[in-house]
């Protein structure tokens, strides 16, 4: 068994499991303030027994093993959470921690063990919710250079006539700030959930969540796409529309292996809480001696 702990804007799960047909413990922790949150997560890795630690967070997170301050949340917008170091004190609190990462590069290390990618190294995962933000793994391992993927916060090409601004605080009409679930409410006054599947405002959505996965597409290339995410879940034919526009948007000049080229989660709502027993699983397997 490993525990894992995945971090969220609103709330944290933790887990005590070894996949998705062993899960001997899950408890949810609302995401308040650090001192609060954190410690509710110590409380619980107390009571548990485990092999290894996982975490995956939110970010954007120090990933550089040279870096000091590796493992901390770093120019995240949720207010108190800049500058936590939160690798530290749930290692400490555990005796050690065995894996760090974002949330979606979690869930996309849980779908290709357990989930819609299976059998594949080069794989996408997209959550759409409270933000967007993407996993992606190329040979088997996820990208990142100075910092881990921040696909969700490109700029696109925009859909003809609409000139809103976004909702974005950083960047205006980067793809979170156009559809994401606070920006569908900014724009319409409702949640996503409330919003009926012919309203036009999806035909904004889809096209710019195309124009995402085209410049993963082009960028690297994956076998597959998964979808996921509170306002991805609730709209579940939203995916055809996207792959539509994203042929489209393509034009010709590259193929997609398969068809349906983009899925929902295999795993369901479990890709996000197993997505920190993934990285433990695999940090375990990559071990001198492990394997």
């Amino acid at each position: 068994m490993h525990a894992g702990v995945e971090l969220g804007g609103t709330k944290c799960v933790c887990i005590l499991a070894a996949g998705p047909s062993e899960i001997a413990a899950r408890e949810t922790v609302p995401t308040t303030m650090p001192e609060e949150t954190l410690g509710r997560i110590e409380a619980i890795l107390a009571r548990w027994r485990f092999e290894r630690l996982g975490i995956a967070s939110f970010g954007p997170v120090d990933l550089d093993p040279a870096s000091p301050r590796w493992g901390y949340i770093t120019s995240t917008p949720k207010p108190g959470w800049r500058g936590v170091d939160v690798a530290g004190r749930l290692g400490r609190a555990a005796g050690r921690i065995a894996a760090f990462d974002t949330d979606v590069n979690g869930a996309a290390l849980a779908e290709m063990r357990w989930g819609a990618g299976r059998g594949l190294a080069d794989f996408a995962y997209v959550t759409v919710g409270t933000g967007i933000g993407v996993g992606l793994v190329a040979n088997g391992a996820p990208m990142r250079g100075f910092q881990h993927c921040e696909l969700g916060h490109v700029r696109i090409a925009r859909l003809p006539g609409d000139s809103w601004p976004g909702a974005c605080p950083y960047h205006g009409d980067c793809v979170e700030g156009l559809a994401a679930g606070p920006a569908i409410a900014a724009r319409t006054g409702r949640s996503g959930a409330e919003i009926e599947a012919g309203d036009g405002v999806w035909e904004g959505v889809a096209h710019a969540l195309a124009q995402l996965c085209h410049a993963i597409v082009a960028a690297a290339a994956p076998r597959r796409i998964v979808v996921g995410g509170g306002v991805a879940s609730a709209r579940p034919e939203l995916l055809a529309l996207v792959e539509a526009k994203l042929i489209e948007s393509l034009a010709g000049y590259m193929t997609l292996p398969a068809s349906p080229y983009l899925l929902p989660p295999g795993l369901g709502d479990l890709a996000g809480p197993l997505g920190p027993i993934a990285l433990a699983a695999r940090a375990g397997e990559q071990e001198p001696g492990v394997g």
